[in-house]
């Protein structure tokens, strides 16, 4: 795979043509209707088994793909006991000449693994009084609704940049693609899978995942880390009962307050930063190098993409303010430093219930980002021990992990690999490939690395500014999903060369 082939390339404008066809002919109406199941990931719906929406939204796919008529194409959706399912599908490498047999030299004997999700965060709250997350509603070039752009349409994607190399009649590797449903969870199932699958993902030289951001809509991003995570349930009892607190205050210590003291173990809560030195890695000079690189590029967007509250100060418009302002920095804050993040509470009654008492018990879910090179499971124990030792007032203090994913620092770029992505950015972007850390986490990046170590990884995605994943008014932005997908498929042609 050293020599390319300059003929490999596609045709630049017929691909981008092929492809927006299929996605404003058929694609946005699939996710429209993908956007319209409540197919919660297994974390946020204990019952999704006797509820059925991930296998609607499963099934929905896979017999789309299987209409595709791909030659050569073979499918199947495989259940493990007890596990969320996955959809798998096969398309054997291709000389590029239908008449002729499929390709068995070395470079085909490699295999291509595209992946994807198809369950979803939940509905969160705070969506637009015209929009909802399960109510698909398409807009100037946005498609809204929950799970369309994280990650819905990777499937999708996957194989209209299929077609488009089928079109061409240009030549590719072995392409296999896993798709899982249980990615918002952190992927526990998906290990188990990979194991059953065994030989039958092949040699992986390329893995294409289409779960990632972009740090603008105007080129192709690679995504060159990703941050881990670590939670669980925090959880402070003092009362075995809620007690007067005109009676008890004073003599009994506030669970919140307890609850503060303990947080101040792992958060300098004045600057935010996690005080365990072993939560903290440093950031290895490539990566420096790049963000420095992309802080160029996007400068003070990388803080002002957010929906910052604002209000009237003395006739003027008063905006919350970031941690910093300096574009590297911003970066760096957001891929390579570790943070704590409360994203649920219990134990607190609502405003029109919340009497004058002395709530017996404060819990809060929290949600620890790692950087790329901490160990997740390392972290969780360490985690229990500082939070649970010694309670204030010799309260009841419990930690209860609750799963976590170490991140991913991606291997070193190959020199084909490299021209590809800029070529394909160039043809359909007009601007070079950008590289970017995620504060996210895909836990089957940091999986696949391993029993691939030799394999290139173009993690990307739809995720750019205000897309809002997880959130409310999540989209997904169609123009750019057009030239990604046409950008996948001219990397995948240059592989072949």
């Amino acid at each position: 795979m050293n020599a390319r082939d300059p003929d490999a390339a596609l045709n630049a404008p017929q691909a981008l043509e092929e492809v927006s066809r299929a996605w404003d002919d058929d694609i946005v109406h699939r996710l429209e209707d993908y956007i319209r199941i409540p197919a919660k990931s297994p974390a946020f719906d204990a019952d999704w088994a006797k509820n059925g929406f991930i296998d609607t939204a499963l099934w929905d796919a896979a017999t789309w793909v299987q209409s595709q008529k791909v030659e050569g194409l073979t499918l199947e959706i495989i259940r493990l006991e007890g596990r969320t399912p996955v959809l798998f599908f096969e398309i054997p490498a291709s000389s590029g000449d239908t008449s002729a047999a499929p390709l068995d030299t070395t470079p085909a004997n490699q295999t291509v693994l595209m992946y994807g999700h198809l369950d979803k965060q939940p509905e969160f709250t705070g969506w637009r009084s015209d929009l909802g997350p399960w109510t698909p509603k398409y807009e100037d070039g946005k498609l809204y609704g929950r799970g369309g752009a994280d990650d819905g349409y990777a499937v999708y994607a996957s194989m209209a940049a299929v077609a488009a190399l089928k079109s061409q009649k240009k030549a590719h590797p072995r392409i296999v693609g896993l798709i899982e449903t249980c990615e918002e969870s952190g992927s526990y199932d998906l290990m188990p899978y990979i194991d059953a699958l065994g030989t039958r993902l092949g040699d992986v030289a390329l893995v294409i995942c289409l779960d990632s951001g972009a740090g603008n809509y105007d080129q192709l991003w690679l995504t060159n880390s990703l941050r881990g995570m670590a939670g669980g349930v925090l959880k402070v009892e003092i009362l075995t009962e809620g007690v007067h607190s005109g009676d008890a205050s004073g003599l009994v210590p506030s669970s919140f307050r307890i609850m503060r003291q303990v947080l101040d173990r792992l958060e300098d809560s004045a600057t935010g930063r996690l005080l365990p030195a072993s939560f903290h890695c440093e950031v290895p000079p490539d990566r420096l190098a790049q963000a420095q690189a992309t802080a160029a590029i996007l400068g003070d967007e990388l803080y002002k993409r957010f929906p910052w509250a604002h209000y009237d100060c003395g006739g003027a418009s008063q905006f919350a303010l970031p941690t910093t302002t300096d574009p590297l920095q911003a970066l760096l804050n957001r891929t390579w430093k570790p943070t704590l993040s409360v994203t649920g509470a219990e134990g607190f009654p609502d405003f029109r219930n919340a009497g004058n008492v002395l709530r017996p018990y404060t819990a809060f879910k929290l949600s620890l980002r790692l950087p790329p090179l901490v160990e997740a499971a390392t972290v969780t124990a360490e985690l229990k021990q500082l939070l649970e030792d010694n309670a204030p007032y010799q309260a009841r203090v419990t930690f209860e992990g609750g799963g976590g994913a170490t991140g991913w620092n991606a291997p070193s770029t190959a020199p084909w690999f490299e021209k590809a992505l800029h070529q394909a950015s160039n043809d359909y972007f007009g601007a070079p490939c950008g590289y970017i850390g995620q504060g996210g986490t895909i836990p089957l990046m940091n999986m696949l690395s391993k029993g691939f170590p030799k394999a290139q990884m173009m993690v990307c995605g739809v995720l750019g500014p205000k897309s809002n994943a997880h959130g409310p008014n999540e989209f997904l932005h169609v123009p750019y999903a057009k030239k990604l997908t046409a950008a996948v498929a001219q990397v995948i042609a240059q592989m072949s060369a």
